[in-house]
């Protein structure tokens, strides 16, 4: 899931040398640091800062590009080096399979009755042994219907010929793909080549209505009027929609993929007391709804949802009922992964990106 300006952001990994912390009085510093692993700009500044003034914690912000490039990372540290990671949830199911990850002990998260149940028993975490849910998203439909003829109601408008040159996606061949899966009948999750073949042949159809496939700042782009339509992650959305109350969201009729990211502790973490004091800070429903503002992603935390601003609360909290029509989008065969690969290599080039 990227985070507008926001996930998508490539920054340096800022590596932790294993003897900093060693002996003496630099233990007891070491005690004092929590070293949290996420994307850029996923808390905002008074959150860290109060953090550290409430606890005496000293909070080391590290910051990871790619959800790959964290499991690396982790894998080297032999599940060390942090104290919370907060990732996307295909990537969590992975960490959790190579035990990089430990069990929560709940009886430390005086919180934790506060998170959403929709959010829970998901399949990277089925039983919600080892994850906090930190915000969720869906892929949907943003159109400006002063400059659109056709009323958008799902996935399958996208592809009418009087939006020919105007559509915007998101660069996530998984979503995108999916998209083509979904006006199939088809799942986001499916191992069947032919399936897999057959949305790519429908994504070919698309490509004449593409005007530009973009993760970052997409929605500047529906703001200007260089596209007319797009299909956008939930914090452009809610981005968007601020700026320009007119425009129409849509969740596509034929479902809706939605993604979780995750906080976790690693197995080996250095000060785990830092990141249960962390989560619990977080999870607070005011302090949570100042995140989730912050962040633009729907609230995970129940608790916080009476406390986000009216002008929020429409984008931040999941309309009643779409979760009976939600899929998540989910780790597939290698072979599969391969396959939506040459598809989305082809469809891009048909669309001159």
């Amino acid at each position: 899931m990227k985070k507008l300006g926001l996930i998508a952001a490539v920054v340096l990994i800022l590596g932790i040398p294993s003897g900093l912390f060693a002996g003496g009085s630099k233990a007891k510093q070491q005690n004092k640091t929590f070293t949290l692993y996420t994307w850029s700009e996923m808390f905002p500044q008074e959150i860290l800062e109060g953090f550290e003034k409430e606890t005496g914690f000293t909070v080391n912000y590290v910051n990871f590009d790619y959800d790959e490039t964290m499991l690396t990372k982790l894998e080297t540290a032999g599940g060390g080096d942090y104290d919370l990671v907060i990732a996307d949830d295909y990537i969590i199911e992975t960490a959790i399979e190579k035990g990089l990850v430990q069990k929560l002990d709940k009886s430390r998260l005086g919180n934790y009755s506060g998170i959403n149940p929709i959010y829970q028993g998901q399949f990277y975490d089925p039983s919600d042994e080892y994850t906090v849910p930190y915000g969720a998203g869906v892929q949907t439909i943003v159109y400006d219907p002063s400059r659109v003829s056709v009323r958008i109601s799902g996935y399958a408008d996208l592809w009418d010929p009087s939006l020919k040159d105007s559509v915007g996606t998101i660069e996530n061949y998984r979503v995108i793909n999916g998209m083509a899966l979904k006006v199939l009948g088809k799942s986001y999750n499916t191992n069947n080549s032919g399936d897999i073949n057959a949305a790519g042949e429908r994504l070919l159809a698309l490509a004449p209505n593409i005007r530009l496939i973009r993760d970052d700042n997409l929605q500047d782009e529906l703001l200007s009027g260089e596209i007319s339509a797009g299909v956008m992650y939930t914090s452009q959305v809610t981005m968007v929609k601020m700026e320009n109350p007119d425009l129409e969201v849509v969740f596509p009729k034929e479902g809706i993929g939605f993604g979780i990211m995750a906080g976790f502790i690693p197995s080996k973490a250095p000060n785990a007391e830092a990141a249960y004091a962390f989560l619990n800070y977080i999870m607070d429903p005011g302090r949570g709804a100042q995140c989730f503002e912050y962040l633009g992603y729907y609230s995970t935390f129940s608790a916080s949802d009476p406390y986000i601003s009216q002008e929020y609360k429409s984008f931040l909290t999941l309309p009643a009922g779409f979760n009976t029509n939600m899929e998540m989008i989910q780790n597939i065969s290698p072979e599969a992964d391969e396959e939506h690969t040459r598809i989305w290599t082809a469809f891009k080039a048909a669309a001159g990106q």
